[in-house]
């Protein structure tokens, strides 16, 4: 009898531990359960994210229209010489790019039409050309994001050292589009073409501001003592986003004329205009940012 009451206590207090000791915990059990099954579908989602982020890497990652901006020396001519373009590409989305470009060489302005290709690698690096109604062929490299608004690249042809900037253009623009205040830097290389005179660098900075009008004008900053003048000038918007400027430099630097001309072209939803100076002897990049 001991032994069966002993038995029957055993059990009994087996029971109790059972319903009275674990059963509250059983909801946090089930709890954990479900929480570890959710760990398991998050680590095996973040394993996969490299995998498809190198599939995002394609011809389809960089679509639609660009501008183009390059500047820099070349060698291509035999002796180092200084070049600035700009331009507005489209990027198909299969491989093809279609566009306008006008380059500054050695202080000659060119201006075609270009047509080319591009490739996309899955690491991002894309490797893409032009060639201009002449024949002539230019190559470019750079390394791109998926759906990006700015790329950096370099021209790949040998003797030139080339650097620029892609970003994205709208398809197409209005004279709104045009911000009322930028400020803007401009640099590069004045040749004087007339007398054959030395090379000599240039450069200016301030801002600029257009009125309720669409009157321009001109703020130049100088150094020593931070002194501005101001100026009168013109823009005109043209509806596939490029811009032409007239401006005057009030006090320009030695050798380079007060009379500017420069083609732009409006990126970033208007937030910048990448620009080249278009006067003969004038190789000269500018940037105009919105304030």
């Amino acid at each position: 009898m001991d032994r069966t009451y002993g038995t029957c206590a055993l059990s009994g207090g087996k029971n109790y531990f059972s319903n009275q000791i674990l059963k509250p915990w059983y909801p946090v059990w089930h709890l954990v359960i479900k929480m570890r099954r959710v760990f398991f579908v998050i680590l095996m989602a973040l394993a996969m994210l490299p995998a498809r982020a190198a599939y995002e890497c394609n011809k389809q990652a960089i679509s639609g229209p660009y501008g183009f901006q390059l500047s820099g020396m070349t060698t291509i001519s035999g002796t180092s010489a200084p070049a600035v373009g700009i331009a507005r590409i489209v990027f198909d989305g299969d491989g093809n790019i279609s566009g306008y470009s006008s380059v500054n060489f050695n202080g000659l302005l060119l201006g075609n039409p270009v047509t080319g290709k591009y490739e996309v690698a899955t690491d991002c690096a894309m490797s893409w050309s032009l060639q201009d109604d002449s024949g002539a062929f230019q190559h470019f490299s750079s390394s791109i994001k998926a759906g990006t608004n700015r790329v950096a690249f370099h021209q790949t042809d040998p003797g030139t050292g080339l650097r620029g900037t892609l970003m994205k253009t709208a398809e197409t623009c209005k004279a709104s589009d045009f911000r009322a205040d930028y400020s803007f830097a401009l640099s590069g290389v004045s040749t004087a073409l007339a007398t054959g005179g030395a090379r000599r660098n240039v450069s200016a900075k301030g801002a600029i501001h257009m009125d309720a009008e669409s009157k321009l004008t001109l703020t130049q900053t100088l150094t020593p003592g931070s002194r501005v003048l101001t100026v009168p000038g013109t823009i005109e918007v043209k509806s596939d986003c490029f811009v032409t400027f007239e401006l005057t430099l009030p006090e320009p630097d030695p050798g380079m004329s007060p009379a500017v001309k420069l083609r732009g072209i409006l990126v970033d939803g208007g937030k910048e205009i990448l620009a080249i100076q278009t006067d003969p002897g004038e190789s000269v990049s500018a940037r105009f940012t919105a304030r």
